[in-house]
């Protein structure tokens, strides 16, 4: 059945698709979610592991992915369930299926290769696109939105504390002075010229970029808002897998499953527990796989990937 490799073309390949597949222990006739389902790369292997019966529930923002992976999770028929909507719904939509719990939930929280390379989404720097970075088409902020209307405080703020970028406040001075910018290309030469030029592997835009995209589609608030969704969604013994792509996102989850992983979470200090609280979960893995260097090698978009993955007690 399989006409690609994971199911999908290697356009539009998975990252850690072994890694993730492996961890969720997909079993028939179990229901699974992908939260971020993308082209369906993960969800093809969840649903070809979970034969004859196994269910899954795909739920992505983006029109674009969600047709794609209608079209390549045909063969299974209705036993993949696709959604357009966000994954802080996750308990919502989970509830509109008469789901009671699941056994596994992947997410990839990283922009897909798909939408990198579709430039009239204005996600990548690397080729003429809108400033627009909408994970969901029909939502009115775009990247441009905030290039052209925010203060230059906020501007500086905002890449410092989602891009991490050590320039920020000579980016957002030099957005201030060259407004209004509109496209992608414009915004990436700007940030260059800041830099003085291209130094090192990474482009001077990365970190504007990453922080611009992370704002315009809340993202590290929506993971705080899916992450204990998910935890009352699982069924006992059932596993979550989440694949990060920065440090930001990557924190919020190693300090999630850290404390959800304890009995208490009381000060040091304190010389007894008075929180109450009880571990909900077990770490599968403290530190977080990352991908091989073949796999790399073959999908560069792989290389800051991180799987953490937590079971349910």
């Amino acid at each position: 059945m399989e006409p690609f490799e994971n199911g999908i073309s290697p356009s539009h390949r998975s990252v850690l698709y072994h890694e993730t597949i492996d961890a969720l222990r997909p079993q028939n006739p179990g229901r699974y979610v992908d939260a971020t389902v993308g082209a369906g790369g993960h969800a093809w292997g969840i649903l070809a592991a979970s034969e004859p019966d196994g269910q899954l529930l795909g739920l992505d923002l983006d029109p674009q992915a969600l047709a794609l992976a209608r079209e390549r999770l045909a063969p299974f028929g209705n036993r993949a369930i696709l959604v357009q909507a966000s994954y802080v719904t996750l308990l919502d939509q989970i509830q509109r299926l008469q789901w009671e719990h699941v056994q596994g939930i992947v997410i990839d929280l990283g922009v897909s290769s798909m939408q990198l390379d579709t430039p009239e989404r204005g996600f990548s720097f690397q080729s003429e696109g809108p400033l627009d970075m909408r994970f969901d088409p029909t939502q009115a902020l775009r990247a441009e939105d905030v290039v052209n209307q925010w203060s230059e405080r906020d501007l500086a703020d905002l890449i410092w504390r989602y891009g991490e970028e050590q320039l920020s406040r000579r980016i957002a001075r030099a957005i201030l002075q060259a407004r209004p910018l509109h496209t992608t290309r414009e915004l990436a030469e700007l940030i260059e010229r800041v830099y003085g030029g291209r130094k090192g592997h990474t482009h001077p835009a990365t970190r504007t970029f990453q922080a611009l995209r992370i704002a315009v589609n809340q993202e590290l608030q929506a993971i705080e808002r899916f992450l204990p969704q998910a935890l009352e969604a699982l069924a006992p013994g059932g596993r979550l897998a989440v694949i990060s792509f920065h440090s930001l996102e990557d924190r919020i989850v190693k300090q999630f499953f850290r404390r959800e992983s304890r009995d208490c979470i009381c000060p040091p200090e304190l010389p007894v527990c008075t929180c109450g609280h009880k571990a909900t979960i077990i770490e599968v893995n403290r530190r977080p796989i990352e991908a091989s260097a073949e796999e790399v090698k073959s999908n560069p978009r792989a290389r800051s990937a991180r799987l953490r993955v937590t079971e349910k007690k």
